[in-house]
């Protein structure tokens, strides 16, 4: 029978609402597409652009920042306060965070990071971020910066710090969508931690920091045009390498901070061993091949040994392995190693291939992968009475001066250390006499045991740097071992160690000058001494006792030798300062402007 419109309609109508009725009994049934969107909407979380910056880090597995706040990194700091899993170690200078984030990175091999405020808080990292670049540090680097509503108007605390560090940084961000931040951040820490590591700079406004965004991790695979993290090995240049070590008779390698950089230690162990080929380690080369290999040479350079520089003078077949041919390591160019008839270079970095030194043999690309190709099949050099030869050297010629008896000398000191800690201990410099008589005389067998500033020379680095390798490697021993010049740059840092019990071994060599200065002065200026004297410098051991920590004092060998003993009894940190002469100076010594041939070896010659 039929029906009016109206009662179709009804019908209509009922049937509509028992349907949604029966939807309604259903709550696992997908809803209709609309209505899941806005579902998806209400489950998105907003959040501040600080949040999403300090989710970004933890992200990458950073388990320590170091940083001071100010004014226009607030929003950063405060959001902190609401994420219990983020660890920030307050230091007491800018250069304190930075420098302890770059002895983080060198020990652990992970990324150190730092933040600071704008203006003057950004300024204050410019020397531990040159440092960083110099030795291929891998370093995020957070600065905040002036709201963008008043940038270009010199507002209160502006800097351009972007602009102040492209030269020193492998790459920089500013941030103008707080959107952004978790795949800047991801892609910070890949640019810093792949390839030729370096520092990484981003800049974030006020007004960045505080701005609400939907959070979304980013996910997605990292692709960035024009960075290519490790370019191919080329098998034919390493095949190259290799023909040129079967016939040669002199064959040297010098092996740099970029082996310990690669994590490649293991492989030029290998690669040394297949070949037998001696080595001479730089200065932030030393622990990539261990020092107790019977063809390790030492340290060449501007205060290296007498073998290491006899040998790359002699050498026929000179191969870099990570070292850049660095001007204290080459010193006069004209002059480098003219005996060799061909110089090959195994470098990350294309840049670095003949910008210093004429090179015949280019193997470029992660040194890891150059010498896995190269060990499958290297065979040893036709070099054995080259090698007795060196060995001759080495034991005519080691490192050495005259002790004393009335006299504490720092390089008795420097031994002591080595002999107590078995050579085990992570150890971190500042810059001077004492570094080159730590390099001399603490005999490393690891690599990422030293940390130094190498390139850049910085004064101040060696204490805070100590306490981010304390804090990267908690269960190892981290002496740090200064100059009385170094100390001062830094020493406000000592109260970051008392308030954590961070139990970093402070040492201070003394000899209340500038020694190195002193050093050149007496040789080069003809001792014209100007500007070097540190005999008003603080006590240090009742300054330590300001900032909470235990001083020590020793001046004679019995007295280093029982203090010693009571700081290594002690789980906590802990300044000892061993009064040396002034007129100590380091030697061997190869002046600027001379070849490595001219060492001047002091008395002991």
């Amino acid at each position: 029978m039929a029906t009016n419109g109206l009662a179709g309609r009804e019908q209509e109508l009922e049937a509509k609402q028992r349907l949604e009725r029966e939807r309604s009994d259903r709550p696992d049934q997908e809803p209709e597409p609309e209505l899941a969107q806005k579902h998806e909407q209400a489950r998105e979380e907003t959040i501040s652009g600080s949040e999403a910056l300090l989710r970004g880090l933890l992200a990458e597995g950073v388990d320590c920042v170091f940083g001071y706040p100010g004014g226009n990194a607030l929003y950063i700091y405060d959001a902190m306060t609401g994420n219990p899993a983020f660890k920030h170690l307050l230091t007491r200078h800018e250069q304190g965070a930075v420098h302890a984030a770059d002895g983080y990175a060198r020990s652990t091999g992970k990324v150190g990071v730092c933040i600071a405020t704008s203006g003057p808080g950004a300024t204050n990292l410019v020397t531990g971020i040159a440092t960083a670049y110099m030795d291929s540090v891998p370093l995020v680097v957070i600065t905040a910066n002036v709201p963008t509503t008043v940038m270009g108007t010199d507002a209160f605390q502006e800097a351009d710090i972007v602009s102040i560090t492209m030269p020193i940084t492998k790459h920089s961000y500013f941030v103008r969508d707080a959107r952004d931040l978790p795949r800047i951040v991801r892609e910070a820490f890949h640019l810093a931690g792949s390839g030729r590591k370096g520092p990484v700079l981003i800049d974030i406004p006020k007004d960045v920091s505080n701005r609400r965004v939907v959070y979304r991790p980013y996910e997605e695979e990292l692709s960035l045009n024009g960075y290519e993290a490790a370019p191919a090995i080329d098998p034919a240049a390493i095949d190259e390498l290799l023909a040129a070590i079967a016939e040669a008779e002199r064959p040297l390698i010098i092996a740099g901070g970029g082996v310990v950089y690669a994590n490649a230690a293991s492989e030029l162990l290998a690669f040394v061993d297949r070949t037998r080929i001696p080595v001479a380690t730089t200065l932030l080369g030393l622990g990539g091949l261990p020092s107790s290999h019977e063809l390790w040479l030492g340290m060449p350079g501007h205060h290296g040994g007498y073998a290491a520089n006899t040998a790359i003078q002699n050498a026929d077949l000179l191969i870099s392995i990570g070292a850049r041919f660095d001007d204290r390591v080459t010193m006069k160019l004209d002059g480098f190693a003219p005996r060799a008839k061909r110089i090959a270079h195994i470098d990350i970095d294309p840049a670095e291939i003949g910008k210093n030194v004429k090179t015949d043999i280019a193997c470029i690309g992660d040194i890891k992968d150059v010498l896995d190709y190269a060990n499958a099949a290297a065979s040893p050099a036709r070099a054995e009475s080259w090698i007795a030869r060196l060995r001759r050297d080495k034991a005519d010629f080691p490192f050495r001066y005259r002790d004393s008896e009335t006299e504490l000398k720092p390089q008795y000191v420097i031994e002591m250390l080595h002999r107590t800690t078995r050579g085990e201990a992570i150890i971190t410099t500042d810059v001077g006499q004492h570094q080159m008589w730590t390099a001399q005389f603490y005999t490393f067998n690891h690599p990422r045991a030293l940390i130094t500033s190498g390139g850049m020379g910085t004064m101040g680095f060696g204490f805070p740097s100590a306490i981010g390798a304390q804090l990267g490697n908690p269960e190892r021993l981290v002496v740090s071992i200064n100059g009385d010049g170094g100390m001062q740059m830094c020493a406000q840092e000592m109260a970051v160690c008392a308030i954590h019990n961070i139990p970093v071994k402070i040492v201070v060599i003394n000899n209340q000058v500038l020694g190195m200065v002193k050093q050149q002065q007496e040789i080069m200026y003809e001792r014209r001494y100007s500007q070097i004297d540190l005999a008003g410098s603080p006590d240090f051991v009742k300054l330590a006792e300001a900032y909470g920590i235990k001083g020590l004092r020793a001046r004679t060998k019995a007295e280093a030798e029982r203090v010693w003993q009571e700081v290594l009894d002690t789980h906590a940190p802990v300044l000892v300062e061993f009064m040396v002469p002034t007129e100590e100076n380091v030697y061997p010594m190869v002046v600027a402007g001379t070849t490595l041939d001219r060492m001047i070896m002091g008395d002991l010659g």
